[in-house]
């Protein structure tokens, strides 16, 4: 079995009302790898783990009135997931449209140099994906469209 064995500082946990599906759904549209399905001796999804570059994903069950998928709430969203590849960008974007899942915003070419999309899963988790097409400077995007590119807050 593999497992990941380096964790990242960071990583999201995201409730589905039916897990299982989404797990298999990542993997097909998004280009997620399964690295860790932990199921009770029922077949319930206790937990598990996805991997994306160095990044990764939990995918679980709703859990409390608290945890819920949009599809649970009115399609409410607090966060979304980026995931920046190194790959095809406008392909992933047609690997994901036929996958099923809804482009919010189409590719597109951003003033700092990124080309960007953006889509939801059929729970309605909006996720955004870019790959740097055009490395730039702050100070080349700062120019370009007149901001102030700060390390924090004045």
């Amino acid at each position: 079995m593999s497992t990941v064995t380096t964790r990242p500082s960071v990583s999201s946990a995201i409730c589905y009302r039916d897990p299982k599906t989404a797990l298999r759904w990542l993997e097909d549209a998004f280009g997620f790898e399964p690295t860790m399905v932990i199921l009770d001796t029922d077949g319930n999804l206790l937990h598990s783990e996805m991997q994306f570059g160095n990044g990764l994903i939990m995918v679980g069950n709703e859990w409390s009135e608290s945890h819920r998928s949009p599809v649970s709430i009115n399609g409410l969203n607090t966060q979304t997931v980026h995931l920046q590849l190194e790959t095809d960008l406008d392909a992933h974007c047609e690997t994901a449209r036929a996958a099923g899942a809804i482009i919010l915003q189409e590719p597109e070419t951003q003033f700092y140099g990124d080309r960007t999309y953006r889509a939801t899963d059929p729970e309605g988790h909006i996720w955004t994906f870019g790959q740097t097409v055009t490395a730039m400077s702050s100070e080349q995007w700062d120019a370009a469209i007149g901001s102030i590119t700060l390390p924090r807050l004045p």
